[in-house]
């Protein structure tokens, strides 16, 4: 299996752009210098945007020299491929900020240290469109295509027709896109780009802008990939709850990033595995066969939030993100097992469970057990309560409650917010305000 059946194989590959140049040729040559794209408009890549990168790094494993492009400029702009509406421009030093944030992001995806010939290198399309001026810009670049042209892409078509309109600055939008192909192929000798389908418009400019200034155009390509949607026709890359799932580890923590991932269906998991990780095919088809026959075990979400959890952030991450996820169905788990998460891992691990809140000027008091489980309403009755005790069915911090007389203070919170509470098997957080 070539480079190119490979990615089909992996669902990268849209239908489509495998006729925008001759990808067979680009790809499976002893190295292709290509580019990917991102507009730090954001603090923060997330999930959507991390197949980009994964692409790349596939590439690059086959020899291929990645460029990535880092947009200071165009994302002044705003890409207005397939947005309903335009986006709210960003003053330059939250662009630039933004710009610092991805950078170390995306280099724990792809390797820009090495000495080899394919190491990778990043740019930032600012450094030649800053200073350039308005008249140097419709002279120089606008000329190269034609409004004709412009108008006809899906994407411009699309906002056309849904009486949102298209500002003269988004507009341009595809115009900047194409002039860094120009410019990454005249100082690197850059052939191909690679996005997501959403650029696909964007890119082929790229690609008659090159043709237009004289460049041999028949040499260079485009390949795009579909968009990521899971079984059920939704679109992929946020979680159930609608939130972003971040690069950042601030922003979205190790474990809830794998816990995410380890919650994919088996469906989506089978198809997830072979874009979002690095794992050969052999080992992929292994572990497809070993999760279609015993499925319950769900070994093919373990892999897969596994090896993207390390790849985004590291094995420590991961290792520690699946500790996290077994301690609450770990018999032998002990309060130190809990000690070791801060209060935000702990909130997400207990995030399932029944929750309970209580002051810290209520601890102070240092009441008795019977009392603590009245002011939180954790049992029905004060009666209930000393039954269930002297019945043994209580535990707080992994401990047996053994009496009614027990004392419950401040000493008892762990990881600076936090109180375990169970009756027989079943899990509640106490949230100490």
């Amino acid at each position: 299996m070539n480079l190119l059946q490979e990615l089909k194989w992996r669902g990268l590959i849209e239908s489509d752009s495998s006729s925008i140049g001759d990808l067979n040729k680009l790809l499976n040559k002893e190295q292709t210098t290509f580019y990917v794209g991102t507009d730090p408009t954001g603090k923060s890549l997330h999930i959507g945007h991390l197949l980009a990168f994964i692409v790349a790094r596939l590439l690059q494993q086959h020899g291929h020299k990645p460029i990535v492009l880092v947009g200071g400029a165009t994302a002044a702009l705003g890409d207005p491929s397939f947005k309903d509406a335009e986006r709210k421009l960003l003053p330059m030093e939250v662009i630039r900020e933004n710009a610092d944030n991805i950078k170390k992001q995306v280099s724990h995806l792809i390797d820009f240290e090495s000495d080899a010939p394919n190491a990778a290198i990043m740019v930032n399309n600012y450094d030649w469109m800053g200073g350039m001026g308005f008249l140097d810009f419709v002279r120089d670049i606008g000329k190269l295509i034609t409004v004709n042209y412009m108008m006809a892409k899906e994407s411009v078509q699309k906002r056309l027709s849904n009486g949102n309109g298209l500002s003269f600055t988004e507009f341009t939008y595809q115009l900047l896109q194409g002039y860094d192909f120009m410019v990454l192929n005249k100082q690197y000798g850059c052939k191909m780009q690679i996005g997501g389908s959403d650029q696909f418009g964007n890119a082929t400019t790229g690609l008659k802008m090159l043709k237009q200034s004289g460049v041999n155009a028949d040499e260079c390509g485009v390949m795009t990939w579909p968009l990521v949607t899971r079984a059920d026709g939704t679109k992929f890359g946020k979680s159930e709850g609608g939130k972003n799932i971040w690069l950042d580890p601030t922003m979205t923590s190790p474990y809830e990033f794998y816990q995410f991932w380890l919650n994919q269906s088996d469906s989506d998991a089978e198809k997830f595995i072979k874009m979002f990780t690095l794992l050969d095919v052999s080992t992929i088809e292994s572990l497809i066969a070993a999760h279609r026959e015993a499925p319950h075990l769900r070994k093919l979400q373990k892999a897969l939030a596994y090896e993207v959890t390390k790849m985004v952030h590291s094995v420590e991450d991961a290792s520690f993100a699946i500790e996290a996820s077994n301690a609450l169905y770990d018999k032998n788990a002990t309060i130190e097992t809990f000690q070791k998460f801060n209060k935000d891992t702990i909130a997400s691990i207990f995030e399932g469970v029944p929750h309970y809140e209580v002051s810290a000027s209520f601890l102070e008091t240092k009441p008795n057990i019977i009392d603590f489980m009245a002011e939180i309403k954790f049992a029905s009755s004060k009666g209930e309560a000393r039954r269930d005790i002297k019945n043994g069915a209580y535990s707080l911090n992994k401990a047996k409650v053994l009496s009614d007389k027990m004392v419950v203070t401040t000493d008892d919170v762990i990881c600076g917010q936090h109180i375990i509470l169970q009756k027989g098997k079943k899990y509640s957080l106490v949230t100490v305000q």
